[in-house]
């Protein structure tokens, strides 16, 4: 059997192809031949050049928690592995099915927002200003590969252990665009970082990542909150006794929660899917099934929050009424003097560019 390294270089050459195939993409948006639209609302972009995994959903939270007290705040997205197609504004009546997962998480989260999903970001961005009492802020999520739109201030995402300048483009690494991509950025975020960082760490990294000089470079981490019923057996149920978990995910990359899970729990046991995966009765069959064979009683389901939002409009969720199911809210924060920093550039952007001024 061919091992990793020599099936990444066997490789190397399709990754080459599509390289030529973003450069050349690139420069025709540089040289203005293909057009990118500019708006004057403020917006925001978060985006990044992985093919996931490295936070976006929670620093989209972390922007709607800085701006919504003193902003009216959208949120725009693709809507990703919804069934629907064009522009939709999320209502109640609106499931992960027609949004996607991540937008109804944030529908569901904070009721003072709007959320809309377009695959096409600009006439989504046109639609959402024409809206009664339009928003003056639009954060893009998803939406750095997207040039149609040039975003007023553009945020990186990378993953301090999987930053994109020590990665291949696909099929022989996890990029989906090419490194130079990341010159457009305004202000670059390494997630997941540790609790604790030195300055010579950051230092490293930095001189991996070789910011320009325009560009900001600020580390955040994930801070896990209380966990939060989801089931109707979970109501009952008194987790601080529970010494073993089955985690639950359909997400791109859990090892920082698998990692926090441990420093919980005598026994992990994982069943994970593929991102944004659509649960169906046989999925959660078979859930259960493995729930079931875990030798003790004091025992829970544990997911996320972007998995219960395909959860919970499922047709076959009643069939985890007896089982204890949490979901473990996650929420972003920044080292030291970086979320004041951080904060401060967001802001000052806002205020600059805001159309109340």
């Amino acid at each position: 059997m061919l091992s990793f390294n020599v099936m990444r270089k066997l490789l190397l050459p399709i990754s080459m192809l599509y390289y030529i195939v973003l450069f050349i993409r690139h420069k025709l948006f540089d040289w203005g031949l293909l057009k990118s639209k500019s708006y004057d609302t403020p917006n925001i972009c978060v985006g990044n050049l992985n093919l996931g995994g490295t936070g976006k959903t929670p620093h989209i939270e972390y922007l709607i928690d800085l701006l919504s007290d003193e902003y009216k705040v959208a949120v725009l997205s693709r809507g990703y592995g919804r069934k629907s197609k064009g522009y939709l504004l999320a209502n109640d009546s609106h499931s992960h099915k027609d949004i996607g997962d991540e937008p109804l998480q944030y529908f569901k989260k904070f009721d003072n927002i709007k959320v809309a999903v377009d695959e096409n970001r600009c006439e989504g961005m046109e639609k959402l200003l024409q809206e009664e009492n339009p928003p003056q802020v639009i954060l893009l999520d998803d939406a750095y590969q997207h040039r149609k739109i040039k975003p007023g201030l553009n945020i990186l995402l990378t993953d301090y252990y999987n930053l994109y300048s020590t990665n291949n483009l696909v099929p022989a690494g996890i990029l989906r665009d090419i490194k130079k991509a990341a010159n457009r950025a305004d202000i670059i975020v390494v997630t997941k970082s540790p609790n604790v960082i030195t300055p010579y760490y950051r230092n490293d990294v930095e001189n991996s990542l070789k910011p320009l000089p325009h560009q900001k470079v600020f580390y955040s981490y994930i801070e896990y909150q209380d966990f939060k019923p989801f089931s109707k057996a979970s109501f009952d149920t008194d987790i601080k006794e529970t010494k073993t978990a089955l985690l639950l995910c359909g997400i791109a990359n859990t090892y920082s929660l698998e990692d926090f899970l441990k420093r919980k729990y005598n026994t992990i046991s994982k069943i994970q899917f593929s991102d944004h995966h659509d649960f169906t009765e046989k999925d959660i069959d078979m859930v259960i099934e493995k729930y079931n064979d875990i030798i003790g009683k004091n025992k829970v389901i544990i997911t996320t929050e972007k998995d219960a939002m395909r959860l919970i409009n499922s047709s076959f969720i009643n069939k985890f009424d007896n089982i204890p199911v949490f979901t473990l809210p996650i929420r972003i924060k920044f080292h030291k003097d970086d979320d004041i920093n951080f904060n401060n550039e967001i802001l000052n952007y806002v205020r600059k560019n805001s159309l109340n001024d």
